[in-house]
């Protein structure tokens, strides 16, 4: 469906300015897209698993991985999990120089470290030389949980002051050595901390914010936190690269993080299902439909929207906006909407082979369009 957001400025979300940086090929501030990040699991020093769960956050439309460095056989399986990956690696180090070093000659595209946390200014040196000699860009991330003992004591307590003031002076160790490729974080489990802190630092710095609730918990708990916390903060239009942190497999990280986005019109990918939570009223199980449908259709990755709705109440008013959509009958069948309008109707025990036929023919349409635009 065309994008009619021009006619409802109501709907309009204004990004904070901010400067652009690169995470090796990946674009992150500016008016570049919201990127979606995840980290793997597995043991860094064990290539292969890693490759293998980076493969999968690829598939998921991870834009961005970070993995853990926190020894030197991470360090040493690094390039060979850089060279497998299509998408750029973030090495995150903690206290030990020489990783951040190591990591940078084996090929990560940014350097998560805390510039202050890794010892004399002249080691600080080194880091910001091979992450420059190396094209690395470098985020601070400044979390609740590890703030620095003179800030606790000076503020008594983790608070969003204090993790501002620690990512500020982080950020003005780089600054000093003359290098800027930076984002920051500021992440609390606490959702009100997240945000004021996130608020205070788009105000006092202009480079790319890294937006999160870090250890928001389970899935279904992770998730809901983290779209409180991190929907307050893209709504106001703060963040400019997320990660969506659960005690879960990470590739649901991904997806929540583009659902999320698609929910506040911010970014598209794959299919947007519309759907009723169902009632007496539903001519076919709505709730079985949308879950095979969200299992057929994970593979798409071109935006659409697509409405399954169990009745005539609400389902052609649905379907007006959006691309396909299905709405349930009487008598064991329903009308399919192509482009908002009916097109013809279908047994309700083959709807969901037919939608997944005509979600896939709509896709290699669009895909062949943006082909053709691109040449």
């Amino acid at each position: 469906m065309s994008d009619h957001n021009h006619l409802r400025p109501w709907r309009t979300i204004t990004r904070r300015p901010s400067r652009k940086i690169r995470v090796g090929s990946v674009e992150v501030g500016g008016d570049a897209p919201i990127t979606v990040q995840s980290m793997t699991n597995t043991l860094t020093a064990d290539a292969a698993a890693t490759i293998d769960q980076v493969r999968q956050l690829e598939e998921a439309g991870a834009d961005i991985v970070r993995v853990s460095c926190p020894d030197e056989a991470s360090t040493a399986a690094l390039s060979t999990i850089v060279r497998a990956s299509k998408v750029p690696i973030v090495a995150d180090i903690h206290f030990h120089y020489k990783r951040g070093i190591e990591a940078a000659k084996a090929g990560a595209a940014c350097l998560r470290i805390n510039p202050g946390n890794i010892g004399r200014p002249d080691r600080v040196r080194e880091v910001i030389q091979a992450a420059r000699d190396h094209g690395c860009s470098m985020r601070i991330g400044v979390n609740a949980g590890s703030l620095e003992p003179h800030l606790l004591e000076k503020y008594g307590e983790p608070c969003p002051e204090a993790m501002v003031e620690s990512a500020l002076d982080h950020a003005r160790i780089l600054q000093d050595n003359d290098f800027h490729e930076f984002k920051i974080s500021v992440k609390a489990s606490d959702i009100f901390m997240t945000v004021a802190a996130y608020q205070m630092l788009a105000e006092a710095i202009d480079c790319p914010l890294h937006v999160g609730v870090t250890e928001a918990g389970g899935a279904r708990v992770g998730t809901v936190k983290s779209s409180i916390g991190m929907g307050n903060l893209l709504w106001a239009g703060i963040g400019d690269t997320i990660r969506v942190s659960l005690a879960a497999d990470p590739v649901e990280e991904v997806k929540v993080g583009f659902d999320m986005l698609k929910s506040l019109g911010l970014r598209h990918r794959g299919v947007n299902i519309i759907a009723c939570p169902s009632c007496a009223r539903q001519g076919f199980n709505v709730i079985q439909t949308v879950e095979a449908l969200e299992q057929r259709l994970a593979h798409i990755s071109t935006p659409m929207s697509l409405s399954i709705i169990g009745c005539v109440v609400n389902g052609p008013g649905e379907a007006l906006m959006t691309d396909l959509g299905f709405t349930g009958g009487g008598k064991g069948s329903g009308m399919i909407y192509v482009a908002g309008k009916p097109d013809h109707k279908m047994d309700n025990e083959g709807m969901v082979e037919h939608i997944v036929g005509l979600v896939e023919a709509r896709a290699a349409e669009l895909a062949a369009v943006n082909l053709e635009n691109k040449s």
